[in-house]
């Protein structure tokens, strides 16, 4: 078996039913390892009397295996893996549960990048009723990137590239056996945080912005039993850990550990605020309040996971997966102005957002954005915006077709989400505006340059039908204001045809 989904339970037979019927359920069959804590209802019972019943079809994917005596959530799942035979190990909650695909998708993934070690997704938070309540936000740009081991732990560090919780992620087996497990001192609270971090150090990580699992939010729930002071000296040890690990590349560039501190003090004083304990909000604040480093880091934090798509990273490998180890001939490679104009684009883009925001009363994300946006023009070169128009003019236009692909990939992950079933694929748009380049260029007499520009789009069946078709509605839609046109001017002189 390439995968073994590990299934943790303790007196939970009603929703581990649910979870074991998706694992099982798997469009690419995988083990499925249930550990039972010690549970005193019919767990036992039910699980041995399914396991024989598969085993009667010609079916031995479920195995059971069941503590001795109640050990804890982390030492549950280190035995769980430890039977397991997959390469690679889902971690699974009992209350929580897959979709159909997960196991497919990340496989594929994984598959095209065997250096990683570690793979997350996006996952709904469900009520127990199934219903969804949140989708974690996507992690970056693209439908899944990959991001090189000694970038990891600095993206962790500053929140951008966050693992999630166990439903969201798989790992190498060997890679968690390597590094000693899950930690029982953590028991329930990080565990799973702490050993990402660990595993991490000995490869890549693959994400995926698809939602492959569903974790339920109930007040079961065993993180819902610590206070939140509990859960935030618990977060800023992980930060701790993860500060060590940063690589010496980014070393120089690392906000100080006490700002990540008073950062952290902050974010949780907004969730206790939002759940309306107030009478925790003081002694978590301490004096955070008064550190504007820290007030920084929760503002990027939040437009992040707002909007990830304004903060592309340059670790960020995109579809289809141009690891740093295996440069693709088609990367796009822009010069200082045309990198520049693309910059100011999507300030200027960027802005836009903030007043669509602004026009529906959601001032604190429109200021954030507005404000960001203004920030990072007004560091750009003043003799840039006084002569753009020439410099533009300079830039060649085989430059202007790459900046302009690459424009667009921040506005199709704003697309997405809105129509994601009935946009085209990416690479497909890329190209087409390749095509349309390559004509622009033919048009001005530079044969060279056409053909340059249009050689990765040429081969490209649905880029010229996309062409086609924007060239077929450009033109409907040139038919339809002359007509509206005329419509118009026939309704100012009622009488100018008798």
């Amino acid at each position: 078996m390439q995968f073994s989904i590990v299934i943790t339970t303790y007196n939970r037979l009603a929703l581990l039913k649910r979870a074991i019927e998706t694992s099982l359920a798997q469009s690419y069959p995988c083990e499925v390892v249930v550990v039972d804590d010690c549970s005193s209802d019919d767990t036992q019972t039910y699980v041995l009397e399914l396991q024989q019943q598969l085993v009667a079809q010609g079916d031995y994917r479920l195995i059971y295996h069941r503590n001795t005596q109640n050990s804890g959530h982390s030492a549950s799942m280190n035995l769980g893996v430890k039977r397991a035979s997959g390469l690679w190990i889902k971690p699974l909650d009992d209350d929580d549960y897959l979709d159909v695909n997960c196991i497919q998708h990340m496989w594929c993934a994984i598959k095209k990048h065997p250096g990683a070690v570690i793979c997350s997704c996006q996952a709904d938070q469900v009520n127990p009723d199934g219903q969804p309540l949140h989708r974690t936000p996507r992690a970056g740009p693209g439908k899944a990137f990959v991001v090189p081991q000694e970038d990891i732990h600095y993206g962790m560090l500053l929140e951008i590239v966050p693992f999630g919780t166990p439903v969201q992620v798989a790992f190498k087996r060997m890679a968690f056996l390597e590094m000693g497990g899950w930690d029982s001192y953590f028991d329930g609270n990080c565990d799973d945080i702490d050993s990402w971090i660990k595993i991490s150090q000995l490869g890549d990580a693959i994400f995926l912005n698809q939602c492959l699992a569903y974790r339920t939010m109930w007040e079961g729930a065993s993180n819902q039993k610590l206070s939140l002071q509990k859960r935030l000296e618990t977060n800023i040890l992980m930060k701790k850990k993860i500060y060590d690990c940063v690589s010496p590349r980014y070393q120089s560039n690392i906000p100080k550990l006490n700002h990540v501190i008073a950062y952290l003090r902050l974010h949780w004083a907004g969730v206790a605020f939002k759940q309306k304990k107030f009478n925790e909000i003081l002694p978590i604040l301490s004096f955070s309040i008064f550190c504007l480093p820290a007030w920084e880091l929760l503002i990027r934090a939040i437009l992040f996971r707002q909007s990830p798509w304004l903060s592309r990273t340059s670790w960020f490998s995109e579809p289809p997966f141009s690891f740093p180890e295996k440069q693709s001939s088609s990367k796009l490679k822009l010069s200082s102005n045309s990198s520049m104009h693309l910059e100011l684009s999507r300030y200027g883009f960027q802005l836009q957002q903030s007043w669509v925001q602004f026009k529906k009363r959601q001032w604190k994300l429109g200021w954030i954005l507005g404000f960001d946006a203004i920030k990072k023009i007004l560091k750009t070169p003043i003799f840039y915006h006084v002569s753009s128009q020439w410099n533009i003019r300079k830039v060649p236009l085989h430059e202007h077709a790459n900046a302009n692909a690459m424009l667009l990939e921040d506005i199709y992950d704003i697309l997405q989400n809105k129509y994601q079933s009935n946009i085209p694929d990416l690479q497909v748009l890329q190209h087409y505006l390749h095509l349309r380049w390559s004509w622009a260029a033919l048009r001005q007499g530079k044969l060279c340059t056409s053909v340059r520009i249009a050689f990765p789009a040429l081969l490209n069946r649905q880029a010229w039908q996309t062409w086609l078709k924007i060239v077929r509605l450009q033109h409907q839609q040139k038919r339809q204001n002359s007509v509206r046109r005329k419509r118009i001017d026939s309704l100012k002189d009622p009488h100018s045809d008798s």
